[in-house]
């Protein structure tokens, strides 16, 4: 009979740990719940004022499927980096992500250009590279769309 209450005490003893383990898992669980929440309620910093002024340029190439075309155009943009009024350049191709109305992936090649003030922009217009850039890889685009955005 001594060999029931042993079972008995470690089927309690367990349990208690159970509840314990469980109980610990839950409150680290919810403390991790909370600090994401409290972070994601933190504002934002208010934009990059660093560079208030973004240029966003799209391409559409004469040979839509053309990978190659695709990746000279990628190829001839990063060169405008090495223009100094360029504060920041990002290029990208179409993302795969889902599908919706209110997305057009109809283009092949984007840049986005952040400069500190309009002056930049405008040296950005004029500097040598970005007509060099112009006369070398305009034959591989059919269309331009360009949005100029300040911060405001």
């Amino acid at each position: 009979m001594g060999r029931i209450p042993d079972l008995y005490y470690f089927q309690v003893h367990n349990l208690h740990l159970m509840k314990t383990s469980s109980r610990r898992k839950f409150l680290g669980t919810a403390a991790t719940l909370c600090a994401a929440s409290a972070a994601t309620a933190m504002p934002l910093p208010a934009g990059n004022h660093q560079f208030p002024i973004a240029h966003h340029v799209f391409f559409w190439l004469k040979n839509a499927g053309s990978t190659a075309d695709r990746d000279k155009l990628v190829e001839g943009i990063k060169k405008l980096s090495a223009i100094p009024a360029i504060g920041q350049l990002h290029v990208g191709i179409v993302a795969a992500t889902e599908k919706r109305d209110v997305v057009d992936a109809s283009w092949a090649v984007s840049e986005l250009m952040f400069f500190k003030d309009l002056a930049s922009q405008a040296a950005y217009q004029t500097h040598p590279i970005h007509q060099d850039f112009i006369k070398n890889y305009s034959h591989l685009w059919e269309k331009v769309v360009v949005y100029d955005i300040q911060e405001v």
